[in-house]
């Protein structure tokens, strides 16, 4: 696989998923580092560059990416051989999403108790270790699942508890409020956290965790801490992703105005814990946390 391969399935939705967009974006400025690894260092320093910019505009609400590779080549310049550093920090890189989603499912499986009745918008690769991980604990549950218009996101969330042997029930988004209202326990992913404590999730997962509090559903973000935006302390918004029209209705009416927002925001009040590799906290502590842990993201 090539450079322009990458970012063309990242623009293009074949990649999905923050850390498999994050683990891409890795290889792709990997493949760049190598094809320039002797050139002048100011050369490579450029390309490198020049390839991270790209990857950054594939989708624009991807932090983890930015985190990801931001983390790739902090300080490269001072690096003596640069293509050997940044070997041994895709190295370390590997090594941070391996022990994370282990240690996120070990934290999250504490939430899961028998009987429970789990809910759960879209595909979140980070819920679906927790669910995995209570179940190889032999707890028993059932997960309410919703399909994820317009990509149907759920199925693919439906199919992964199905092969694991955790039972699930799918529902159409619109028939959310009655998923919820037995559920005991709401787990979402993110695709972004703001300094806020906001958190950007799939359409939908603002208008769920409402659902939640009307029904006493504490809701949980399921999430590696490296989503956090550092931009967003100075002032900067996450911008939100909005996708083709056509998603939704391919042979709609000219003049019907279709908007086909990716993400929204879920208000920090609506969340009663986020759940990451730094343990879990409310959406404020969590940011303080992450500052602690990561001073190189600022």
């Amino acid at each position: 696989m090539n450079f322009q391969k990458i970012v063309e399935d990242i623009r293009n939705l074949k990649i999905q998923g923050a850390q498999n967009i994050a683990k891409a974006s890795v290889k792709a400025l990997e493949i760049i580092a190598h094809k320039v690894r002797n050139e002048r260092k100011i050369y490579q320093i450029h390309n490198l560059n020049k390839a991270k910019q790209i990857l950054f505009k594939t989708r624009p609400t991807e932090p983890a990416m930015r985190n990801t590779l931001n983390y790739l080549l902090h300080n490269i310049e001072i690096s003596y051989d640069i293509y050997t550093e940044i070997s041994k920090r895709t190295k370390e890189v590997k090594h941070h999403f391996n022990l994370i989603t282990n240690k996120i499912a070990q934290i999250g499986s504490k939430k899961i108790k028998n009987k429970m009745i789990v809910f759960t918008h879209c595909h979140s690769s980070t819920v679906i270790e927790i669910l995995k991980q209570a179940k190889l604990q032999k707890k028993t549950f059932t997960v309410h699942n919703t399909e994820t218009r317009p990509k149907f996101q759920g199925r693919l969330t439906a199919k992964d508890l199905h092969r694991f042997g955790i039972p699930v029930i799918h529902f159409v988004d619109s028939a959310a409020r009655l998923a919820l209202k037995k559920a005991d326990i709401m787990l979402l992913g993110a695709d972004a956290i703001t300094a806020e404590g906001k958190v950007i999730n799939k359409i939908g997962s603002e208008l769920m965790a409402e659902v939640a509090e009307k029904w006493d559903v504490p809701v949980y973000i399921c999430t590696d801490s490296w989503k956090f935006d550092p931009k967003s302390v100075f002032g900067f918004e996450e911008e939100i992703e909005k996708r083709n029209p056509k998603e939704i209705w391919p042979t709609a009416p000219k003049g019907v105005l279709i908007h086909n927002f990716a993400f929204e925001k879920i208000d920090p009040n609506l969340i009663t814990g986020i759940i990451s590799e730094l343990g879990i906290y409310t959406p404020t502590i969590f940011v303080e946390e992450v500052k602690r842990a990561y001073p190189w993201m600022f």
